[in-house]
């Protein structure tokens, strides 16, 4: 008997700055982003970019990515894409793009990744404030090396 429907794997969810593709169809991720660090909030980010891969599944799916607030409840952009894999050796490959997303806060918020409203993977994006340095103050002279001569 053969299979009609398998639910995929997820083989890989990367959040970047921006996904490109080249003419022979291979992607170029570029910024892969650990942390969003900022100088000030709220800020708004232009753009943020995920990248899924899905593979070893058969019939017609429904992705849905969401970046989710510190609060983990509210959701504050949402994507969905329809992609089918016809053979289990076959990959999908989604881009969602999130633009003008406001971060009114620092702290941990979570991109989550469904198929089909089952969560495949949930990972944090932490939003670092890091001020910038104080202008206007002269730098501190470097402390004169003590020896014995």
């Amino acid at each position: 008997m053969t299979p009609t429907r398998i639910l995929p794997d997820l083989q890989c969810s990367l959040l970047c700055e921006d996904v490109r593709q080249e003419v022979t169809g291979n992607f170029i991720l570029v910024g892969v982003l650990n942390f969003i660090r900022v100088p000030q909030l709220p800020v708004i980010a232009l753009k943020l970019t995920i990248f899924n891969r899905w593979t070893a599944g058969i019939g017609q799916f429904v992705e849905s990515t969401r970046l989710v607030a510190p609060d983990q409840v509210t959701v504050l952009r949402k994507g969905e894409v329809r992609f089918a894999l016809q053979d289990p050796n076959h990959h999908a490959t989604n881009v969602t793009l999130f633009g003008q997303v406001e971060f009114k806060t620092a702290g941990v918020y979570f991109i989550e990744v469904l198929v089909d409203d089952v969560m495949k993977l949930r990972y944090p994006v932490p939003v670092l404030h890091t001020p910038p340095p104080q202008t206007g103050q002269a730098p501190k002279p470097p402390e004169p090396p003590t020896g014995s001569d």
